[in-house]
Order: C-alpha cells, then structure tokens, then sequence
C-alpha cells in the first residue's frame, strides 16, 4: 500500500456506524460524516481493506479491471470502518478558544489524568475543552477546489490579512478566539476571528465571494498564499502545487461531494447459484492467487507466453477438481467457469450505462437469453402473454422476481459532479478513491424485484419520422446540454426517444407507488435506449426496488405488473400527465430545473426524488408523451388521450408497424375497481347469483350451471367490477367479469352499462335471458 502507515484507535461501534449502503454512497471515501460527538472523514479503502466481505459481479468485474468489491461489514471483533479527523479546527462555546485538534490534544495530554488518557486517547472518544470541560464544536466552514482537494478555512492567514485595522503580518503564535455577535441579523459579519496573540481581528464578510482568495493574493502580491494546500486528509496526503484557488463552502453543503458510482445488474449466466458457490469457497480465492502469480513469471527471463499458458490450465484443472470437490459438484462445470472468468476485457469500461454494457441486460430482462436456472439464482424472470393485456405501444412485460444489483464507488469529484463515462479522460477533477495497484473497489449488494417494458420501436420511430415539432424540443434541449458546464466536458446526443422512454418511467414510477405500497424514493428506473447504428436497438424500461436483505423485497412491485392490474396503471399514468398543477407555466417552459435541461417537467408532474432516477431529474419532458397547450398531436399518445382509439392494443400491418387510422374490433375494457376470486371456489358465483337474483332468468342461469358444473376447473372473475371502454368514457358496473377471457357478467338493473358493453363488442352474459344456447357456447369458451 502506498499510504502513509498511522495509529488506529477504536471507536464505539453504536456511535460512529454507518450502513453498508452510506459508505459506499454518501458517505464514501472522502466525504464527511457528522457523528455525535465529532465530525470525520472515510478514509482510503486500504486503511480497512481487511474489514470487508467479498462479493462478485463477473461482469463488471471485467469491465473495471479488478478481482472482486468490498462490502464494509462490523460486529463484534471487528473494527469496521476508517475514518480520519476532519475538519481540525474547533472551538469552545464557552472560553471561545479556537485552535487545531492537535493543540487541544496536546492541552488534553499534559493536563489529564493517566486513567482519562487510556479511556480517551487523543481525545478520540470525547472532544471537550480541557480548561471549562465543555463539548467543543468544529468549524462549520472549509475550502475546496475543483482538482478534489479539501483544506481547513485559512484561519490564521485570514484573521491577518483581513484585519480591521489594516493587514499585520502573521505573528509567530497565533492564538485564535471565535466570537459571535449577540445580534443574529448581522450575518457573516457577526461572526469574528481574532488573534489573542498580536490583537488582529477579522470578520467572515465577504469569505464566501467568488474570487476573494486570488483578490487577496493580488493586493498583497502573495504575502499571504491563498491557494490550495492541496489536502487529501482521507489518505493523508498533500498534492504539491495544486496552484487552483479554492472556493469556501458550509461544510454540510452538496457541492463538496460528489460520489462518482458504478452499478451493475448481476445476470445470466454470471448469476446462477454455481456462480455463487465457487465465489464463496476459499478454494476460489487461492486459485486466483495462484493464477496472478504465474502470471507475474512472465516478468522473469526465458519465460515465454507458451510456458505461462500451460502453467494456468494446470492451475485450472487442479483448482477445478478441488473447487468441485469442496462445494459438491461436478469439475467440468467448475472448469468451464474458471476458464470464463480468466478471459478480460481488452479495455477498461467504467461507464455502465453505456450501449454495450446495457445490451446484455437488454436480452436477459426481455428473454432473447435463455435463463434456465433454480429458484436460489440471483436472478428470476417470469416471462408473460403480452395479448392479454391489450395495451398500446408495449411489445412486451416481462416480471423479475428477483435480481441483484452491485453499486461500487469508483471515486469522487468536488464543486461540480462528474459522469462516470469520462474517468478514461484522466481528468484532474476525478479523485479516484484507491491506489493503482489495489485491486477492489468499495461496493455492496442489493437484492429486489422489478418490472421491465420492452416498448413498440417501431412505433416510436414512425412518431419521430417526420416531427418537426419533437425535433424542435430536442434542438432546444440539446443546446441547453451543449452550453452547460457538464455538456462541455462530455459530449452526448439527446434524441426524442429517450425524452419519451424516460419521461414515462417517471409518470409510471409516480403511478407504481401509489398502487404498490412502496414509497416512491424506494423505485428506481433503468433506461435502455440504443439504435443499431449504435450497436442495438432497445426501447426498454425496468423499474424496480431493491434492499439489503438477500431475500429481496415483499413481491409488491411484481404484482403490479400482471394483466389485470398493469394496463390500468400504465393508462392512468399517461392521463395523469395530460395537466400540471403549475400548467400552463411548466407545459409552455423552453426550458427549467438544472441548466434547463427539462421542458414539460417539474415536482408538480414529471420530477422524482433524485436516487430514483440515472439522470438526476433532467431530459424530462411531458410534451412528447401527451402534447402541449400549443400541440396535443405532438404526443406519442395522443390517439388514446384524444382521439377515437382509446387504450386499446392497435392492430399491426404487413410490415408491423401500428395503423393508427383503423379502429380495432374490440374496444378494451379498463376495470377501475373490483374484487379479484382467486382462491375461491366456483360454486360462490352461482350462490351469490341465486341469493341476489330479482328475474326467473338468473335463477335458472345459475341452477342449470350448478347442476352441470360447467364453471369447474374455469378461471376465476372478478366482482363488484367498476370499469370503462375508452380513455375519458363514464364509468359502467357489472356483478363479474373474467379479464382474460375479456367476459362480463350482468344482472338486472345494469342495462345501460350492458349496452355501453355491446356497442364496444365484448362477449358478456345478461342473467335475466336465463341458460340459452349462446350463454352455453360462451362458458365452453372459457379457459
């Protein structure tokens, strides 16, 4: 390790413990953790690199160059986390004594008692001023520049050139005291430094200005030094010559971290429960030993590539047959493995939302690869009958019992945040979080459950043919992209069809947590979005939760994506868009939330809490999905909003794409409200019939079925049914309708809602005809 060695001291476990999740998100390395009784750092993953547990993501793996991630585990007998003191700067509320932790620690030291200095060790469990004993608080202000590094508020060089009286020179021990005005209106100005030592005083007016540091630098030609000290107290170290003036911020403030995070979803074949079982022997760990050091021989003369390629297939057939042996399977299985996970990328991919790394997710969560696994893999998909859902533009629903994402942190960035796919440009603003020869990197797993919609590509592309108006939006957004700060470090091109397949996964995330249960920051969206000459083509959404217990979620989310609950939620989160609270303003913006880069989109309508969504609620704009004030037939969904074809499945032509113009046979029926049967016997159908019948014609419907039992083995309906045939129509009753088979059940008083019911040309039953010939041949069509 590359880092200076230091003292470690042990903390209490109940105070200073973060979870798994926080101290690879925001409370990775680098960042700060405001704990009870102090504030600190993360420290650099290699001052607790024995504190982790090992977890595997072959993939990605690969893809960042390294053997394995860390996830950072306690209990008891370990010592978890590493932290390091951060800010140095306190001050008592009582004397006002204001000084680094070193001085204190150094007053501590020579006043207190031998037992005091064993229990609190360089003041490592209880910060209080040695003199009054009171708690002492740290100071709320630091510096930062672009380049990652973080410094302490130049105290001392501030107090002397800002000095009321005219700029001193800094005295030889300075003995700082921060005091407070007694009026709180006074801002910064009521907050002073000043010097017990030579009498210089200060006020923080003006501290937090852009540009104060070089104006002193300039009036003072330098005397006092304000640049960057260059500071890396997570690993301590200092950079030499950082040369950048650095900017002031509130210690609390979001711009001083900015966690730089890989995620990766573990899939076919990497997630079967072989997989897991050779990560987890301690065989598997020294077959890779063994295998980096033959590879390290090839640095050694006479040693050819022949020679180290035989030496490794040795290492994989002994390994093989003793992993096999270990975990109880057979060797040839093991060895197929072992032999995949020793091929490597030829280049490192750090960004993991670009088109090649999302293909492969692409075909696993749509079912191009076949996934034929056990119900202990890391991942479950459920394949469904997209006709029985009967809705516009979706090609197909696939529901993901279970899967596993990898979060790894990659490294931060200050002041501004920094996308992962432009790591590879070397950039001084990324601060990678471990040194070059550190192979892992800090991350941890959750498990959960989604839903993924593969949408109709053809039909977005015949919308995008053509639409000047779309194409006019895009424009607009694109050059607010171009002329923003992270649109000119990384170039990228927005097009309507992801406007559309992400402003959807918005309306529908929105929409999932009110049916679902799950508050809506627990959601989180997957965009894919390619076209071939990109390499693949994909029009794909996979919305899904995830949590730290290996079991998953509650199977909430999943339900939610079955036929006879999705099509009403899919419907309702389209309408839901069509007004804003704060319409006309957000449907007529040229542009708001962060550098402009939203159109049709606030908090009211299209925004969600940010860990629920990859782009950090920008490229949203509710105008491609159902129009504006100014053109409605900008909307992709414009013909089920307002037109005639209301939410029904369009019919395809000879070349598959939709015929908007040709209404469908059959209008789809939208249940708003009923009781589903499952699990109940067929026989309470025909007795709840016979208890509430009012005409002869119900009592004999349901005694010439009891006596057949023509309704055995058949699916259950739903009852008490609320329902409508097309977007905006008025709301029809029946007593049971069977959703996949699309009939519906009337009894006497619901003519009108019978009629509404014909006229959209559904198969139905009305009780009071009693048994006839066409109820017989509708019951022998059920499934």
């Amino acid at each position: 390790m590359g880092l200076k060695q230091v003292e470690k001291i042990r903390l209490n476990a109940t105070s200073h413990s973060v979870r798994a999740a926080q101290a690879v998100l925001q409370y990775g390395v680098g960042a700060m953790v405001d704990f009870p009784s102090q504030t600190l750092m993360t420290a650099a993953p290699e001052y607790w690199q024995d504190q982790i547990a090992q977890i595997h993501d072959e993939r990605l793996e690969k893809s960042l160059g390294v053997r394995y991630f860390g996830m950072p585990v306690g209990g008891k007998n370990r010592d978890g986390m590493a932290y390091v003191r951060f800010p140095e700067w306190y001050f008592c509320p009582k004397c006002r004594r204001f000084q680094p932790l070193s001085k204190w620690i150094a007053e501590f030291n020579s006043q207190a008692k031998d037992k005091e200095k064993i229990s609190n060790k360089n003041m490592s469990r209880n910060l209080r001023c040695p003199r009054d004993h009171i708690e002492l608080v740290v100071a709320r202000i630091i510096t930062v520049c672009s380049h990652g590094h973080i410094n302490d508020f130049p105290w001392v060089k501030w107090t002397h050139a800002q000095n009321s009286s005219g700029a001193k020179e800094i005295c030889e021990n300075p003995n700082l005291k921060f005091m407070t005005s007694p009026v709180a209106s006074e801002g910064l100005e009521g907050l002073s430094v000043k010097c017990e030592t030579c009498k210089a005083s200060a006020t923080l007016q003006g501290a937090f200005n852009d540009g104060m540091f070089e104006s002193l630098d300039k009036k003072y030609m330098g005397k006092y030094d304000f640049t960057c000290d260059g500071g890396h107290p997570w690993k301590n170290e200092r950079e030499k010559n950082c040369g950048l003036y650095p900017k002031v911020l509130q210690r609390g403030s979001s711009s001083v971290y900015f966690p730089v995070t890989a995620s990766s979803l573990v899939i076919p074949p990497f997630s079967d429960i072989l997989n897991s079982r050779i990560e987890n022997s301690k065989l598997y760990e020294d077959f890779r030993n063994s295998v980096k050091t033959v590879r390290d021989m090839a640095k050694l003369p006479g040693v050819t590539a022949e020679i180290i390629e035989t030496a490794i297939n040795e290492k994989v057939k002994e390994y093989s047959e003793k992993i096999a042996a270990n975990i109880g399977c057979g060797s040839k299985q093991v060895k197929n493995i072992l032999k995949r996970r020793l091929l490597s990328d030829e280049e490192l991919n750090y960004d993991t939302g670009s088109i090649e790394y999302r293909a492969a997710e692409f075909d696993a969560l749509s079912g191009r690869i076949s996934v034929a696994g056990t119900e202990y893999d890391d991942f479950k998909r459920v394949s469904t009958d997209i006709s029985e859902y009967d809705i516009p533009f979706i090609k197909g629903i696939s529901l993901i019992e279970k899967i596993r994402e990898v979060q790894v942190m990659l490294g931060f960035s200050r002041i501004s945040p920094f996308p992962a796919s432009m790591i590879s440009s070397h950039s001084l603003d990324f601060v990678p979080i471990k040194e070059a020869e550190t192979d892992w990197y800090p991350g941890y797993n959750v498990y959960g459950e989604g839903i993924f919609i593969e949408f109709d590509g053809d039909a977005i592309d015949a919308w995008r043919s053509g639409n000047t108006a779309l194409e006019r939006r895009v424009r607009a957004l694109q050059e607010n992209y171009n002329n923003s700060f992270l649109g000119g470090q990384n170039p990228r091109t927005v097009s309507g069809k992801f406007l559309l397949l992400h402003t959807v996964s918005h309306l529908l995330i929105k929409q999932l947590s009110f049916e679902c249960g799950y508050n809506v920051s627990s959601l989180k969206e997957r965009i894919y979005c390619g076209e071939a000459a990109e390499g693949k083509k994909m029009a794909g959404v996979l919305i899904y939760t995830a949590s730290g217990d290996s079991e998953g979620t509650l199977g909430g989310l999943v339900r939610q994506g079955r036929y006879d609950t999705f099509p009403r939620i899919y419907r309702k989160s389209i309408e839901s868009a069509a007004i804003c609270s704060n319409d006309p303003v957000c449907s007529l913006s040229k542009g708001q939330g962060r550098d402009s880069l939203n159109l049709a989109a606030c908090y009211s309508c299209g925004l969600l809490p940010e860990t629920c969504c990859e782009e950090f609620n920008v490229f949203l704009d509710r105008g491609v999905v159902v129009g504006t004030y100014e053109n409605m037939k900008l909307g992709f969904f414009y013909d089920q909003l307002y037109g005639s074809n209301g939410w029904k499945a369009c019919k395809k032509d000879g070349l598959g794409m939709n015929v908007k113009d040709q209404e469908c046979e059959m209008e789809n029926i939208v249940m708003t409200g009923g009781t589903d049967m499952s699990g109940e016997d067929w026989t309470t159908v025909l007795s709840d019939i016979l208890q509430f019948a009012e005409t002869e014609g119900e009592r004999e419907f349901a005694d010439r079925l009891m006596e057949n039992g023509m309704l055995g083995g058949r699916k259950m309906p739903f009852r008490d049914v609320k329902f409508r045939v097309s977007a905006g129509g008025a709301e029809q009753q029946c007593d049971y309708y069977w959703p996949n088979q699309k009939i519906i059940y009337f009894s006497y008083g619901q003519e009108e809602s019978r009629d509404v019911a014909a006229k959209a040309g559904m198969k139905y039953i009305y009780g009071p005809d009693g048994y006839t010939e066409t109820v017989e041949k509708i019951i022998k069509g059920m499934k």
